[in-house]
């Protein structure tokens, strides 16, 4: 019996391994999967668009109606940049109430007058003709504050209770 010889033959001698290193050396893309590109367009349009949202005007609690009462709300105008707006108020909800001379609601035919104006003198009235009794803005693409200045002037008190309307304000863009 023959004992094992064992063989050692470097790995970088041998002519099959020498030619497939150079292979790969010369052809490195047979390493790599193939791959093709394309482009595409990603587009977006935007166009004009307005938001408006509103707090509650509360004149609060009072007795005799002798002396103006001011209270003020605020109205959140969200419209896109650039985008010309005109927000405006109508008369309400109360049967008579005019722009010229809104009215709140009690029980009843009850009424009690008020206003409202778009500046801080309360000489403005806020109506709802676009150009004329509007209050006009642009858009930035973020919240923009809007007050609205309110007054319920001295005046013979109706009865005691509460009183109310539902004012709606339109944005026009």
């Amino acid at each position: 019996m023959r004992p094992f010889r064992v063989v050692s033959r470097r790995l970088s001698s041998s002519p099959r391994v020498l030619v497939l290193m150079a292979a790969l050396l010369v052809f490195p893309e047979w390493l790599s999967a193939a791959t093709k590109t394309t482009t595409f367009t990603v587009s977006l349009t935007l166009q004009a668009d307005c938001s408006i949202s509103a707090n509650a005007l509360n004149f609060g609690t009072q007795g005799v109606l002798a002396a103006n009462v001011d209270q003020t709300a605020t109205l959140s105008v969200t419209c896109s940049n650039t985008a010309p707006y005109n927000v405006g108020f109508d008369a309400g909800t109360t049967t008579g109430s005019t722009i010229a001379a809104r009215l709140l609601a009690g029980s009843g035919a009850a009424t009690v007058g008020f206003q409202l104006y778009s500046d801080s003198a309360r000489t403005q009235i806020w109506g709802n003709t676009v150009g004329t009794d509007t209050v006009s803005g642009t858009g930035s693409g973020t919240a923009q504050v809007l007050t609205v200045y309110g007054r319920v002037p001295s005046q013979n008190s109706p009865a005691a209770g509460t009183y109310s309307t539902t004012i709606t304000a339109t944005i026009t863009f």
